[in-house]
């Protein structure tokens, strides 16, 4: 059943503000928890929840020198879906993902945080992913997934994972595995559903044996 408070794509904003956080992607239907305590991203926080709840995920480029926006020009926009504020003047949220977009232009702002026009038409498909097609990819990342688990010391609840549709369970692992940065981002500007999955099993499969090994592909 669709999430009835995500923001339908023709209602998608025109402007939206950027968070700038290496390492830090959401994607569509996935959650991002966030701890907020700079003042200008509070200010960034507090004006989006005073309009349309969302702020745009981007990551920072490593060498930004021949980029005008010194971030990658293509991230995930998230909805504010869990908002608390602190004692000690932080605000805690979960970011829920909804639409990737490109970047447009940098817009001049007063309140600290960056502002830019997000060109959504691209990534339409987001809010219409094809998960029949994967059916037969299926079992090979959810062998892959335990592989990578298992090699890596980590811990999540696979059986409530094996309940996603299968587009939901590449974005929900795209976002909280702790990928290299340049992988996410990779899967952050591919469109396609079954190309993504492809990417992300290859990319969990490298990471699933020791340097060297004579099973590593």
């Amino acid at each position: 059943m669709p999430n009835p408070f995500i923001t339908q794509f023709q209602q998608l904003p025109n402007t939206i503000p950027i968070f700038p956080l290496a390492g830090a992607i959401v994607m569509p239907g996935a959650q991002l928890p966030l701890n907020i305590f700079e003042p200008r991203y509070i200010n960034m926080i507090e004006d989006a929840m005073a309009s349309h709840h969302l702020i745009g995920m981007v990551q920072p480029l490593e060498q930004p020198e021949n980029n005008k926006h010194e971030v990658f020009n293509t991230g995930c926009s998230g909805r504010i879906s869990y908002y608390n504020e602190t004692p000690d003047g932080r605000i805690e949220i979960i970011l829920t993902g909804v639409c990737r977009f490109d970047i447009g232009e940098e817009l001049k702002t007063t309140r600290g945080y960056r502002l830019i026009t997000p060109l959504w038409s691209r990534f339409e498909s987001d809010y219409d992913p094809t998960s029949t097609a994967l059916l037969k990819e299926r079992k090979q990342i959810e062998l892959t997934l335990e592989r990578y688990l298992l090699a890596n010391d980590l811990q999540t609840d696979t059986e409530q994972l094996k309940q996603l549709p299968t587009d939901l369970l590449v974005n929900v692992l795209t976002t909280a595995l702790p990928l290299p940065h340049e992988d996410k981002q990779s899967m952050v500007e591919t469109v396609d559903i079954a190309e993504r999955l492809q990417m992300l099993v290859a990319k969990l499969d490298l990471s699933s044996y020791p340097p060297n090994s004579d099973l590593k592909h």
